[in-house]
């Protein structure tokens, strides 16, 4: 070590030493804590996450974070698999993505449940090899950034502000006969036990009574294959809104499953956000994890405040879902919802929140967290206005397989944009009608993915908005009226397709991600979707 680097590199070196050494020692598993048993065995005493109290030094540099609430000790409920469901449960499958260890469970009416442990692993995240041997104690350890009872909460609050959600109950799982050949991974631990959302859930209020739930990659490529298949957008800005409040920074294309309902004629995709492992994290109260937080916005501490620059980190993960289930919404679009989203939150609503959970930690994080949650309620108007603005900066409009016409024109020094489906024989059917102000959005991406499309430029299209059109696949075609200004247009035209005509005043140049925008299928490879 450099003998010359002052008291703070020096104490900065000693904490990524600490780290290192720390990350030697080979964490305890999910469930290690010894339960005490109740007399009658249907309840157990124990803590989430003993192991995750440490010293004063370590939680100086690796933060103080939940450590307290992990380590303190709660009466749960035994869940035996025989009897928690008439005619019992089966374990079907073991998985879980990145951090979370769960189980698949059958009931005889054909319903799936999930087993989703409360302990997790961050440092599953990593692909196997030297760094994730060398980093595994230090990132298993940083799972204390979670709080272990924060979906109870953040299903209350779904309800009330009209997002559906799943309904979390913790429970223990002793070495139950019940789990086969799954009794050595999964017994004698602590997991939210919940419907999994999947399938017909006609029976389930929660989901909507939706007749069918699918993933995102369903969703998606539903959504490119045909116009009439939608997601409702202030429902989606709805659950994007709550994701803000309890500062769930972790909503990938994964984390989502959406409720399916025919309407005469079209598909309405509703969303279903799940997994809230990361709603109130705390993350930034070490000198380690402040740095890195520096580094990596998206891992965003629950504070009383939402920081403005800061919603940009906080909704990064999803950000290619938001461009492209959100674009039709106007300004005073976020500005309702936010205003709809605040008003359903009272503070009744907010108390109400913690009256689940644990009875030992409910009067404490009660206390804790009520006062900041009601603090950011008041912020999301703001916040709305904000994240309107950051997703518009870069704005997307995406047409599906099939033969499109995007009409623009200018209105009142803004750009409209009309997205139709082409119906020969019958008049073109409006899908999306939006108009993007140039003070707002400098850049405008409009992909015509499959089918034979037509980009229409009318008139003298406003300066200052940068627009390119990926036509995909198919034969298309690019027309300006007579007279009209297209001002700046490009066309990215996929690998030797042949343009019929070059439009004046339009650049034309080869599309470098025609890998991605040929189609609906090529399109999904823009999102996360390994669930």
């Amino acid at each position: 070590m450099n003998t010359e680097w002052g008291p703070w590199a020096r104490s900065l070196w000693a904490g990524v030493a600490a780290a290192i050494l720390g990350s030697c020692v080979n964490p305890k598993a999910p469930g290690a804590a010894m339960p005490q048993w109740s007399a009658d065995s249907a309840t157990v005493r124990l803590a989430a996450g003993p192991q995750y109290a440490r010293s004063t030094v370590w939680n100086f540099f690796f933060g103080k974070h939940y450590r307290s609430v992990w380590a303190t000790p709660v009466t749960v409920p035994v869940l035996r698999l025989a009897t928690a469901m008439p005619g019992g449960l089966v374990p079907l499958q073991a998985g879980g993505s990145y951090q979370s260890h769960t189980l698949r469970l059958c009931a005889p009416d054909g319903r799936e449940y999930v087993l989703r442990s409360v302990d997790k692993d961050m440092s599953a995240a990593l692909s196997p090899g030297w760094k994730r041997n060398l980093l595994r104690g230090l990132l298993k350890d940083q799972t204390s950034a979670t709080q272990p009872f924060g979906a109870y909460p953040a299903a209350c609050l779904a309800e009330a502000a009209g997002v559906l959600h799943a309904n979390p109950r913790l429970v223990f799982v002793g070495p139950d006969a019940g789990l086969g050949k799954f009794k050595t991974s999964y017994a004698n631990a602590l997991y939210l036990f919940e419907e999994r959302p999947d399938g017909d859930q006609s029976g389930v209020a929660s989901f909507g009574h939706a007749p069918r739930v699918v993933n995102s990659a369903h969703m998606l490529a539903a959504l490119r294959r045909w116009p009439s298949a939608h997601v409702p957008a202030r429902a989606f800005l709805r659950a994007r809104l709550l994701d803000m409040l309890v500062g769930d920074w972790s909503r990938r294309e994964d984390q989502w499953r959406w409720a399916a309902f025919p309407q005469a004629g079209r598909r309405a995709f509703r969303p279903v956000p799940r997994d809230r492992d990361q709603a109130f994290f705390l993350f930034d109260d070490g000198l380690v994890t402040r740095l890195v937080s520096w580094f990596a916005p998206k891992y965003q501490t629950f504070r009383a405040t939402i920081r403005l620059e800061n919603v940009d980190g906080l909704t990064t993960t999803a950000r290619a879902l938001d461009r492209t289930l959100l674009t039709s919404l106007s300004a005073n679009d976020f500005r309702e919802v936010a205003d709809s989203v605040r008003a359903s939150l009272s503070d009744a609503v907010l108390a109400q929140a913690f009256n689940s959970g644990p009875a030992e930690m409910r009067a404490s994080l009660a206390a804790k967290f009520v006062p900041m949650l009601r603090s950011r309620r008041e912020q999301l108007p703001a916040v709305a206005q904000q994240y309107y603005a950051l997703l518009n900066k870069q704005a997307w409009l995406i047409g599906t397989d099939q033969a499109e016409r995007f009409i623009l024109s200018e209105v009142g020094g803004s750009l409209r944009v009309q997205l139709l489906a082409r119906r020969p024989g019958r008049p073109d059917s409006l899908v999306t009608d939006r108009t993007f102000n140039r003070k707002i959005t400098p850049q405008l991406d409009l992909y015509g993915l499959g089918g034979d499309d037509v980009f229409e430029l009318r008139g003298a299209l406003p300066q200052g908005i940068a627009v390119r059109l990926y036509d995909g696949g198919g034969r298309n075609q690019v027309i300006t009226a007579s007279g009209a200004t297209p001002g700046n247009v490009t066309w990215y035209t996929g690998p030797g397709e042949r343009i019929i005509a070059h439009p004046a005043g339009v650049q034309v140049e080869a599309d470098p991600d025609h890998e991605l925008t040929a189609n609906g299928r090529a399109w999904l490879h823009r999102y996360n979707l390994d669930d």
